[in-house]
């Protein structure tokens, strides 16, 4: 039996790929290389594709035994979301949707679902727990949201068997090298900042220092990519074992600014880092930190990576001997399309 993931190429994708490949699965990746690298996938059964093509869905479950999905393939920017709001509803409802109704067709009921804190918009408590509000404040988080509502009807109408993983910040890269975080354009805060350490960006922009938070910059809960991946094996384990499904939190309960972070970086890295105030970003909530005793409970999950100077260390290591990201790099077993 397999287990199909989709946008297995991508950062988190690929991670969690060379985790189950690590504990004996087998394993079949579709990407359709929008935000994912071939090099980065580390199972010979690569299928480049878009997860709304039907006829290669079809393909797949037939050509594959598919015992379960974890599903990654998404848009995922909080800004690119709201100047194109209709262009997320299309690639992450829709592409939900044709997945799950390729599963029913195929008789696969195992789904783990890559969701997002941001479901949670301007949260109700800090820690954020599973049972607060959800209301998102991005198209991003809206249609994360609707996957899981989705979800959770096919799970009532078709014996659907799900478990739906709520992070906050991924960050770091995997220990062995192999594997790190490279967008283009780059999003995400921490390789911003080693990307400026590495001369690559004139200066980090600061987002925003007017928040209600200590130094006035957002707060958020840094978690590290590789204790994401282990969290979405133990998910699949779970599936597997008891049927039951779920929705978990995954951070380390811990919340860094923007401002320690670039502090810490500087320090790890032993560049001066230039840092730049801009205006606030629509969307961005002014403090994001998790609690994940609900995951630790019934997952059994316990983050190996929790501390922010290791995530920044692991991250700085990859993008030091990666600075082109996978361009031109190869890979210890690169996918061979299909």
């Amino acid at each position: 039996m397999a287990i199909l993931v989709t946008g297995g190429a991508g950062y988190i994708g690929s991670h969690t790929v060379a985790e189950l490949v690590a504990g004996g699965e087998d394993v079949i990746v579709l990407d359709n290389l929008t935000t994912g690298h071939s090099q980065a996938v580390s199972t010979p059964f690569f299928y480049e594709g878009d997860i709304q093509d039907s006829a290669l869905l079809d393909r797949i479950f037939t050509e594959h035994a598919i015992e379960a999905v974890i599903h990654f393939a998404a848009s995922s920017l909080v800004g690119e979301s709201i100047i194109d709001p209709l262009g997320y509803y299309d690639n992450n409802l829709l592409g939900a949707h044709m997945l799950l109704k390729k599963m029913r067709q195929h008789g696969v009921s195992n789904l783990v679902f890559s969701s997002t804190a941001a479901v949670y918009g301007e949260p109700a408590n800090i820690p954020i727990e599973e049972s607060d509000p959800t209301v998102p404040t991005n198209p991003y988080g809206e249609t994360k949201l609707a996957i899981e509502k989705m979800i959770e009807w096919c799970s009532r109408a078709y014996g659907m068997n799900a478990v739906s993983l709520r992070y906050f910040n991924a960050a770091g890269a995997h220990p062995d090298g192999t594997l790190g975080e490279d967008h283009v354009p780059e999003s995400h805060l921490i390789p911003i900042v080693l990307e400026a350490a590495l001369g690559k960006r004139e200066y980090v922009a600061i987002y925003g220092n007017d928040y209600p938070t200590a130094d006035g910059t957002c707060i958020r809960d840094f978690i590290h990519v590789m204790d994401l991946a282990s969290a979405h094996y133990l998910a699949l384990q779970r599936l597997r074992e008891s049927r039951e499904g779920g929705i978990f939190n995954l951070g380390n309960g811990t919340g860094y600014s923007v401002k320690q972070v670039i502090e810490l970086a500087r320090e790890i890295t032993g560049h001066p880092i230039p840092a730049r105030i801009m205006g606030r970003r629509s969307g961005d909530p002014a403090i994001l930190v998790a609690s994940s005793e609900l995951a630790k409970a019934e997952l059994g999950w316990r983050p190996q990576y929790d501390d922010i100077g290791t995530i920044i260390q692991s991250a700085w290591n990859w993008h030091r001997q990666h600075p082109h990201g996978y361009q031109g790099s190869g890979h210890v077993q690169r996918a061979q399309k299909r």
